[in-house]
């Protein structure tokens, strides 16, 4: 049975996990104005963000992205990823385990 939920629902800080099970993840983060998650990885996961509101400047593997709301930005997880929000920011996150390419 499906579950129905709102964003708003979700709140934990600064990141609601989406699924109980964490074979794929999804999150709800939310970040004030000058708000900074510092650089790391997630190895083995691709990632999807997709900005619901505010301004992000997505750090990527040294890298400066400008993301606007209604952007998704797609990344391999072992790209060294951190998030700024330049104003007040609330953006889904989706970490999917890579396939193993051994099967």
């Amino acid at each position: 049975m499906p579950e129905i939920t709102t964003l708003d629902d979700l709140t934990k800080a600064p990141h609601a996990e989406i699924f109980e099970e964490r074979h794929s993840r999804a999150v709800h983060l939310q970040l004030d104005a000058g708000d900074r998650v510092p650089p790391h990885t997630h190895h083995g996961t691709n990632i999807v963000l997709h900005l619901v509101s505010g301004h992000l400047e997505l750090s990527l593997d040294g890298g400066t992205y400008d993301v606007k709301p209604g952007q998704l930005v797609r990344c391999s997880g072992e790209c060294e990823i951190s998030p700024h929000a330049l104003e007040p920011s609330t953006a889904v996150v989706v970490f999917a385990p890579k396939a193993d390419r051994s099967e």
